[in-house]
């Protein structure tokens, strides 16, 4: 055994070795602990070691264990992603008739269902003149709320102030309502009776109201008032008998209109109002009791409080500026005017602060105070596209344009392109941006160059009957003081009947909501202003939640329909009115 013969002599034997260490160790102990005797010192220092040893052990295991689970993390800068869930569609409630099951698949046929069945006005936004929820006290309604009154009826029109509103029957009565219009009131009454009025517009302080027969009213906001103003001496259907009105007001009639013209369309701003004859004519005229307008919103060059003619402080202009173009629409905003011709041509002249009159601000003429052409060419120079201006809105400090483009061959195309005369709809915004009224996505301050919107620009869709690509317009388009509102000229369809499938729905035209929200106006719930277009849920959620839904699902207009409501066979659309600070939607007739 060559190896443990080379091997033992160098190291000794184990027990040599062991008492070796032994004695250095017991050496080691006595010099720290006094009094022990060799044989427990041995003891202890092996114990020692035995615990050193197994604690070193320990830690090696453990260090391996935490680098083992440790290391394939170390190559990941992000958690692994969790294993995707599959959600299955939650098992449908059985139905037992078509509607159940036309109602249990789509919300939009629903929302139409319920427009047909329990018209009348929903309101929602600024409360402190208790006219969105006449008997609450509340302060805001943030979300569609329904006014009691209203419940099963129609009405011809409406407008909202945040201290006053007005409404026009079904049958052209007036009613009015609100702490502006009395402090104690708590819901609509009638004032203004026998009239047939078919279109409102509201000031500062009063309501400007059109009759069938083409009659102009200016009416108080304020029941004090009405009982302070003259009453007019009116005829009866009795001969030879009139009698004095219920309450004061006053008319608003243009002089020399021609045989057979008479005036087909109002707008007013806070102080000012537009007047549009059935002959293409436009009149302008104050409609305020407090200010006379001062700034160029009449349209007559040079008129103030102190240059304007003999007779009455509200008498209407005619606006010779304009004469030569045959009128079509007219708008009006605060404190500006706009007129459309039948030919797409728009002029506007007023307050300019902002640009709401679609030119770019000049501080040293922030007011124009004649009608002036806008040069919507400009908007589209350099795209060989034609436009024409189909559409003008305007509310607060805003102005809208609707525009139709038309693809024109450009000279340096030698072949006709292939979507020569293609149409597409256009939206333009001008004005203040600073509460997202724009709807461009920016908060411009002044924005006089038009800005297009594109949410709302050149959007198209297939049209099965026309068995072609259409372009969607704009239906209409309500404005308020810092809110808007469009409904777009969609599809819609609304004759699924008992005779089609139970799959066959009706279905609406789509809204979209953008601008202030200071008052909860656009009805999402929440109070942060919105810069671009956006859908808001159903008018009526509880109707969706009894059918099960919880997903979201959006808000679509009724449009025009002859239902049978009460017994009886109406014509009804559903509409939108933006106020100042407010909304209405309501069952239109």
């Amino acid at each position: 055994m060559m190896l443990s013969s080379k091997v033992i002599p160098k190291c000794g034997t184990i027990v040599q070795r062991a008492n070796r260490h032994t004695n250095h160790s017991i050496a080691f102990q006595r010099r720290y602990i006094g009094g022990s005797s060799d044989s427990r010192v041995a003891v202890a220092n092996r114990a020692s070691n035995s615990r050193k040893a197994a604690l070193l052990l320990s830690l090696t295991i453990c260090a391996g264990g935490l680098y083992a689970t440790g290391y394939p993390r170390a190559l990941h800068a992000e958690e692994l992603p969790t294993p995707a869930e599959l959600q299955f569609e939650k098992k449908r409630r059985n139905t037992s008739t078509k509607e159940e099951n036309r109602d249990q698949i789509s919300s939009q046929h629903l929302q139409v269902k319920r427009s047909w069945e329990n018209p009348g006005v929903y309101a929602w936004g600024s409360n402190t003149g208790r006219v969105v929820a006449p008997d609450s006290e509340e302060v805001n309604v943030k979300t569609p709320r329904r006014i009691p009154y209203f419940d099963g009826k129609l009405i011809r029109d409406i407008k909202l102030d945040r201290n006053f509103a007005a409404a026009i029957t079904e049958n052209g009565d007036l009613l009015q309502w609100g702490t502006g219009y009395s402090p104690d009131c708590k819901g609509p009454i009638a004032t203004l009776k026998g009239k047939d009025l078919v279109k409102l517009s509201i000031s500062k302080d009063r309501i400007i109201a059109l009759s069938s027969k083409g009659t102009v009213y200016s009416i108080s906001a304020s029941q004090a008032d009405q009982v302070l103003e003259p009453k007019q001496q009116e005829s009866s259907w009795i001969p030879f008998w009139s009698s004095k009105s219920s309450i004061g007001y006053r008319t608003l009639n243009p002089d020399k209109m021609v045989w057979g013209e008479k005036v087909t369309d109002i707008s007013s701003g806070l102080e000012h109002c537009l007047l549009l004859t059935s002959k293409g004519r436009v009149f302008s005229a104050a409609s305020g009791s407090e200010d006379y307008p001062s700034k160029g919103q009449l349209g007559v060059p040079g008129l103030t409080w102190t240059s304007r003619p003999p007779g009455r402080y509200d008498q209407p202009h005619w606006l010779s500026t304009l004469q030569g173009f045959d009128i079509a629409k007219i708008a009006t905003g605060d404190y500006h005017s706009l007129a459309v011709d039948t030919h797409g041509r728009v002029f506007s002249f007023g307050d300019n602060s902002v640009g709401q009159l679609g030119f770019e601000y000049n501080s040293e003429a922030s007011t124009i105070d004649a009608p002036s052409l806008v040069p919507i060419d400009r908007l589209y120079k350099g795209t060989n596209l034609l436009p024409r201006v189909t559409g003008v809105f305007a509310g607060g400090v805003n102005t809208f344009f609707t525009v139709d483009a038309t693809r024109v061959a450009g000279q340096s195309e030698e072949e006709p392109p292939a979507d020569l005369g293609r149409i597409t709809a256009d939206t333009w915004a001008c004005g203040q941006g600073i509460y997202g009224t724009l709807g461009n996505g920016r908060w411009t301050h002044v924005q006089g160059l038009p800005s297009k919107m594109k949410a709302l620009s050149g959007l198209f869709e297939y049209d099965e009957v026309a068995n072609k690509v259409v372009p969607i317009r704009l239906s209409r388009l309500s404005i308020g003081s810092t809110h808007a509102s469009a409904v777009m000229n969609n599809v819609t369809h609304l004759n699924a009947t008992s005779k089609s499938s139970s799959n066959d729905t009706n279905w609406g035209a789509d809204v979209l909501w953008w601008g202030g929200n200071e008052f909860y106006q656009l009805g999402t719930g929440k109070r942060n202003n919105v810069s671009q277009p956006i859908y808001i849920q159903p008018l009526d959620l509880a109707a969706d939640r009894e059918k099960g839904r919880r997903e979201e699902h959006r808000f679509q207009i009724t449009p025009r329909k002859t239902v049978k409501i009460g017994g009886r066979n109406v014509s009804v659309e559903q509409r939108i009115e933006c106020g100042r600070g407010c909304t209405a939607v309501y069952s239109g007739a």
